[in-house]
């Protein structure tokens, strides 16, 4: 079986910053539902829920890291996956205004 295409050095970056902006936001809506709705019970599943994405998303993050510090070791930076704030995409809904 053919071994799959990695991602290019590009491709990383645009992905850090996509994933990064995903993540504000993400972290974002975590604030929101935690100052509505109680954390426990029926009515808490929705913050647990985001909670569990954030740190999935923080997870798939790290390990996309590591795989580009093996595919791209002269290049791999922390910044790829973990860019400054103006270096993340823009990931937001109409309600809320841009940082």
């Amino acid at each position: 079986m053919p071994k799959k295409p990695r991602l290019t050095l590009d491709e990383h970056i645009e992905m850090g910053r996509v994933l990064a902006g995903i993540r504000d936001e993400l972290a974002h809506r975590a604030v929101q539902l935690d100052k509505t709705y109680p954390n426990s019970g029926p009515d808490g599943v929705p913050h647990k829920k985001v909670g569990a994405a954030l740190r999935a998303l923080d997870e798939a993050r790290s390990a996309l890291e590591l795989l580009l510090s093996r595919e791209h070791p002269d290049a791999a930076e922390t910044t790829v996956y973990y860019p400054y704030p103006e270096d993340r995409s823009a990931v937001i809904s109409s309600d809320r205004p841009a940082l």
